[in-house]
């Protein structure tokens, strides 16, 4: 696999870990800060790709659920109609994303904890679908009921934005699953991804955006981020 020319530092999912960690325990910096400045971060994007109506977000269980709960937050803010789809037992969140769940319903966005029959006529309607099933962390191929919610987003008309990266595609090496979600708009979190730059990667990849999630400019270059 050959890298994109000219690609941008980047942070294996071991340094993402390990960003995170010397962020929260050696600078204090709170996980639901960062959650929250990542969520933020995307609707921000999302907006600037133009009008906004309708968005659904389809949520797993770990930190990448709490960006999209984070994300259905703000959309809600600006007026956006929101639906959540739930792809676990609530009883399986925990930390950050729980607590970022439990706020949804004092939101407007709609929460739906199955992948029913009605999802897919939802799914046609929306404006963009986001994928935030899987984070930089996983490995191997999506499981169900993961593999069942790609596929439902992969087969809707709307555009589809990743949520730090496609739910499917390795991190690190670019390799999609035989499921990968195939995304219009990628938006990573802190650097990029080795495996978002790689060849193969660009057709489940789309438009690729960095988003500061306001980790302090010198603990970035400890990593090789900026100067």
């Amino acid at each position: 696999m050959d890298e994109l020319h000219e690609s941008p530092p980047t942070l294996t999912r071991h340094a993402v870990r390990e960003l995170d960690r010397v962020a929260m325990n050696q600078l204090g910096m709170l996980g639901l800060v960062l959650m929250e400045n990542a969520g933020r971060g995307v609707v921000d994007c999302l907006r600037r790709q133009g009008d906004l109506n309708r968005v659904v977000i389809l949520c797993g269980k770990g930190n990448n659920a709490g960006d999209g709960f984070v994300i259905a937050r703000h959309l809600d803010l600006v007026g956006v109609v929101v639906e959540v789809v739930l792809c676990c037992n609530p009883d399986e969140l925990q930390g950050d994303a729980l607590a970022n769940y439990q706020l949804l319903p004092h939101t407007r966005a709609t929460v739906v904890k199955e992948l029913d029959a009605c999802l897919f006529d939802n799914l046609r309607s929306c404006d963009w679908v986001l994928d935030a099933l899987l984070g930089t962390g996983a490995k191997g191929a999506p499981r169900p009921p993961f593999r069942r919610a790609i596929e439902l987003m992969n087969a809707c008309r709307a555009r589809k934005l990743a949520v730090d990266i496609s739910s499917g595609l390795d991190a690190d090496t670019g390799v999609p699953s035989e499921v990968t979600f195939r995304a219009d708009l990628t938006c990573t979190f802190a650097a990029a991804k080795p495996g978002l730059l790689v060849a193969e990667s660009q057709s489940f990849v789309g438009d690729l955006q960095i988003v500061d999630i306001g980790v302090p400019s010198r603990l970035l270059a400890r990593f090789g981020i900026g100067d």
